[in-house]
């Protein structure tokens, strides 16, 4: 059993007991529960209910294991040629890790 939800504006596949790397979520506290009810579509052994747009009565529950998480650097490099100009930036973007706990659809 699988579905499509929506977390933090954007759409991700999720199945039980699956760890899942979202944007940084600010409300979020470790071991508490995060319920998602913005469920797109769900796939129950072969029986796919899509919504129009989302699934009345249906949500995901999950369990936050890290409320803050940095990705990996990204370096950004400026360079104009012939001029001498050169700018370095780097950035490393935050995620919460969650654990899908079920599915009910």
């Amino acid at each position: 059993m699988y579905a499509i939800v929506e977390i933090q504006g954007q759409q991700f596949k999720v199945e039980e007991n699956m760890k899942l790397f979202v944007h940084h979520m600010a409300e979020a506290e470790s071991g508490k529960q995060v319920e998602f009810e913005k469920v797109l579509l769900v796939d129950n052994n072969g029986t796919v209910t899509v919504g129009a747009p989302v699934i009345s009565g249906a949500k995901v529950v999950a369990e936050v294991v890290s409320p803050l998480v940095k990705g990996d650097k990204v370096l950004v490099f400026h360079k104009k040629r012939r001029k001498g100009s050169r700018k370095l930036n780097g950035h490393r973007q935050q995620f919460t890790e969650l654990k899908i706990k079920n599915v009910v659809a």
